[in-house]
């Protein structure tokens, strides 16, 4: 029988701002299998990124977790102590950000950046540190990794840069991956590299990863479930190849049907109608609405709740009971 490694129930992470109160996450619930890729997609704006930083309690004022329970490993992650959550971040979930060149101290040389997130965790010395560092950039596929651990962030590309993300992200052997956007502004070949080490990490680790990401090729190619999020709130989950097979929310086929294809000749690519709507302007109704071309009256006065159309599938929208959108 399956077990979950993470469990978020209900979870509502709010921002007050001068403008109003801003819902980036709303009610949201879903979980997450051990050893199993979860791929959480969606536009911009949707909530995926501060889903990830909820979860790690990492939400910095003005934003606020209001409601809701993360349960990692049966433990609710938000009520532990800052004291509990460092050691708990870096050690047992780890997160991945967009931007990995960002992400590193510009002035510190990748190994003492490697050997520090080692350090923090490990009861260690310095010298030990880096050879364990050295042997993680090996793992990564990295060719003369002693020369990458003198070398400075600027002088790596993007995608030898994200390695060093991953090999610091898992120098602890963490239960749990958070990885957000991890192949933005890589080329083609480099992304998917990154893609199978990420699945080379869960065949051989066990790894359970949250791979956020807005990109549904990407999708394809890795993930075991998907979490459609739109407008701070889950509309679709299931497994990813019913995802593929018969979508069942309009949003969902959009997203799909917006997926360059390589066999049809495509004059030019599908695009969804209008923009994900800001945050502080939510309507009552389904935030989809305005942009759907199913869109039912009530759909537009009364927001749907989800409903289980099958044992692993968790749908939001009104009209649940009827088959895939063409």
């Amino acid at each position: 029988m399956s077990e979950n490694i993470l469990e978020v129930k209900n979870l509502k992470t709010k921002f007050y701002t001068e403008a109003g109160i801003v819902s980036a996450v709303d009610d949201l619930s879903f979980s997450l299998e051990k050893g199993k890729i979860l791929a959480v997609v969606g536009e911009s704006g949707c909530g995926k990124s501060v889903t990830g930083m909820s979860i790690l309690n990492m939400v910095k004022p003005p934003g606020k977790i209001t409601e809701g329970e993360v349960l990692f490993c049966g433990n609710n992650l938000l009520l532990k102590s800052q004291k509990e959550l460092r050691s708990i971040r870096g050690n047992e979930i780890s997160m991945i950000f967009q931007e990995p060149a960002a992400a590193l101290n510009p002035v510190m040389k990748i190994g003492a950046q490697l050997a520090e997130a080692i350090t923090n965790h490990k009861n260690i010395d310095g010298s030990r540190a880096l050879y364990e560092g050295e042997g993680l950039l090996a793992k990564m596929g990295i060719h003369s990794p002693a020369d990458i651990m003198k070398s400075y962030p600027h002088e790596l590309s993007g995608g030898m840069c994200q390695r060093v993300m991953i090999a610091m992200a898992i120098a602890c052997e963490p239960k749990l991956l958070i990885a957000d956007e991890p192949t933005t502004n890589l080329d083609v070949t480099i992304q998917a590299q990154i893609l199978n080490l990420l699945e080379e990490l869960k065949n051989t680790m066990g790894l359970s990863i949250m791979l956020i990401t807005h990109d549904m090729g990407i999708v394809a190619q890795i993930a075991d479930e998907v979490l459609v999020m739109y407008a701070g709130q889950a509309v679709e989950h299931t497994e990813a190849e019913v995802i593929f097979d018969n979508p069942r929310h309009p949003y969902t086929a959009g997203l799909l049907k917006s997926i360059p294809s390589l066999t049809e000749n495509q004059e030019e690519l599908y695009n969804i109608a209008g923009m994900v709507p800001d945050a502080a302007e939510f309507t009552e109704g389904c935030r989809f609405a305005p942009r759907c071309e199913y869109a039912l009256e009530i759909c537009f006065s009364e927001n749907p709740q989800i409903h289980k159309i099958s044992p692993k599938h968790m749908l939001r929208c009104h009209r649940y009971g009827e088959n895939a959108y063409e």
